[in-house]
């Protein structure tokens, strides 16, 4: 499994096929090729065995059209408009109806080229506009989702990933150090918030102590790959604490409702303490073995429990 990851993260895509374009842009590999043939709108390069094949340029005018065609301008139209003329239209189109569908595509495009210019842009842009909790719920939950479906169907490859991922860390740390100096409001519980062994997508836990911590509270971030055992020195200090996890490949669907077993046995039981879970693996937990286990479907349903 290491050497295909390795082989993927060295493999950073500059040219794509239409089957990446359709996932991308979300528009159809056939309404493509009719786009091509009736209106000329894309020129494909071809391979020796005339497979088309598309550039970054051609993604960038791909994504441009979709978002002047979702926004009622028949592709008749945009295909006799120049390059600048195309670029003017969407830069008037984008206000407060259509910021969402353009913030992503540009953080798409800076993920795509390594742009890290178009991120900053972007991002500055959208905050002239919204909060930070805004563009969090609006612009970077949809992005991230978007961007692991991206990854699983190899239109993009590891390194976008950590690219991207990266830079929105980044903002959260910055969002989060902002607020941390504030003394907390709220002492009837602490908030741990951990990764199970082994798990490292930590951008969504990173929200929440974001969020928590706005809300008065004080946090205690452990961060990704803890074992249980580390978990056990919170006990001495605070008798009322709130765990929360999330769960996106760690443990097992298998191995899960063992592993909140353990958890209860170790950390939970005779105390007044209780774990809160979120992500994809907590649709295989049986809440009815864990009476002190929580599980929320989305970080708004967490956000709007605290």
């Amino acid at each position: 499994m290491f050497n295909k990851y390795s082989e993927r993260m060295n493999n950073v895509k500059n040219v794509f096929s239409i089957k990446d374009l359709e996932n991308l842009s979300g528009i159809k590999a056939h309404t493509i090729r009719i786009w091509e043939k009736r209106y000329n709108v894309l020129e494909p390069m071809r391979t020796d065995t005339n497979i088309r094949y598309y550039d970054l340029p051609a993604l960038q005018k791909l994504l441009n059209i979709t978002l002047l065609h979702n926004h009622g301008y028949k592709i008749s139209k945009i295909s006799k408009l120049t390059p600048d003329k195309i670029s003017i239209l969407v830069r008037e189109i984008v206000n407060e109806k259509s910021v969402k569908h353009h913030a992503i595509n540009a953080f798409k495009m800076a993920m795509m080229n390594f742009d890290q210019t178009l991120f900053f842009n972007t991002y500055t842009n959208l905050l002239s506009e919204k909060s930070f909790r805004e563009v969090f719920y609006e612009i970077f939950i949809p992005l991230m989702n978007e961007i692991g479906l991206l990854w699983q169907s190899e239109t993009i490859s590891p390194a976008h990933e950590h690219f991207i991922s990266y830079l929105v860390k980044q903002k959260l740390l910055v969002n989060t150090e902002k607020i941390q100096i504030l003394e907390p409001t709220k002492d009837d519980r602490v908030f741990v918030l951990f990764l199970p062994l082994n798990e490292i997508h930590e951008l969504g836990l990173m929200y929440l102590n974001y969020e928590i911590i706005l809300n008065g509270y004080k946090t205690i971030y452990l961060g990704e790959s803890v074992p249980i055992e580390s978990l056990k020195d919170i006990k001495k200090y605070f008798d009322k604490v709130t765990y929360i996890s999330y769960m996106t490949v760690e443990p097992s669907k298998d191995d899960i409702n063992n592993y909140l077993k353990e958890i209860h046995t170790e950390i939970l039981e005779s105390s007044q303490s209780e774990l809160w879970t979120i992500g994809r693996l907590t649709e295989f937990i049986k809440q009815e073995q864990h009476p002190n286990v929580k599980v929320f479907s989305s970080i708004l349903e967490m956000s709007n429990n605290l």
